[in-house]
């Protein structure tokens, strides 16, 4: 695995208390069903496949990560090596299709929009083929993903996730999916989003 030494990410949050350092990094369920999880190896050929992936139109859109390879190496082993992220590719019926990161929100930027809880997951999300969008797809993965980081993780009481405000259609299918929205936050100059938090029990979802 290549080093990050040199590699920073600039929503990431290190300077952090005991207890999150005592949560550990994300957890990483094993999922069993028509979707599956594999870590991104960043000295394969995966920086390649991610650098065609972001660039397809609706992620140069939604993500603006048009980054080079060796850009992706250094982000994907970046995370490896800590406890901030895992940078994963998700599988459908064997077709690789998406690419996630599973993350600690107290150790994101997010952290100061809520209420966070060491053992808080996050998630971002993105899937290469738009045709699988608008479908119920990509939602029932998340529905499935969300249950098995809760079964994985007995501390998790709550997962978050933050789509670009303007992103509707994510936004739509979240709604529906039953994940809460706890408002638009500008994060920076260039970015607005829309948290959107899925609790273990109602009793589990933050304060803002």
């Amino acid at each position: 695995m290549g080093s990050s030494a040199t590699y920073s990410i600039g929503r990431e949050i290190t300077d952090v208390p005991a207890d999150v350092v005592a949560a550990g990094g994300p957890v990483v369920p094993d999922l069993t069903g028509r979707f599956t999880l594999r870590p991104v190896d960043p000295d394969g050929t995966d920086p390649d496949m991610l650098v065609e992936w972001f660039a397809r139109p609706h992620l140069v859109e939604t993500w603006e990560q048009e980054w080079g390879v060796q850009r992706w190496r250094a982000d994907s082993a970046h995370r490896r090596a800590g406890d901030y992220s895992r940078p994963l590719i998700v599988a459908l019926d064997g077709t690789e299709v998406a690419y996630i990161e599973l993350y600690r929100p107290t150790r994101d930027e997010i952290a100061r929009l809520y209420a966070a809880d060491p053992h808080d997951m996050g998630l971002h999300i993105a899937t290469a083929d738009p045709a699988l969008t608008g479908r119920g797809i990509m939602s029932a993965f998340m529905a499935d993903l969300a249950r098995a980081v809760f079964d994985t993780d007995s501390r998790c009481r709550r997962i978050l996730l933050e789509p670009d405000a303007g992103n509707t259609r994510m936004r739509r299918a979240l709604t529906k999916q039953g994940w809460v929205d706890l408002g638009e936050f500008d994060v920076r100059p260039d970015r607005r989003i829309a948290l959107y938090a899925l609790g273990r029990t109602p009793a589990d979802l933050p304060a803002t």
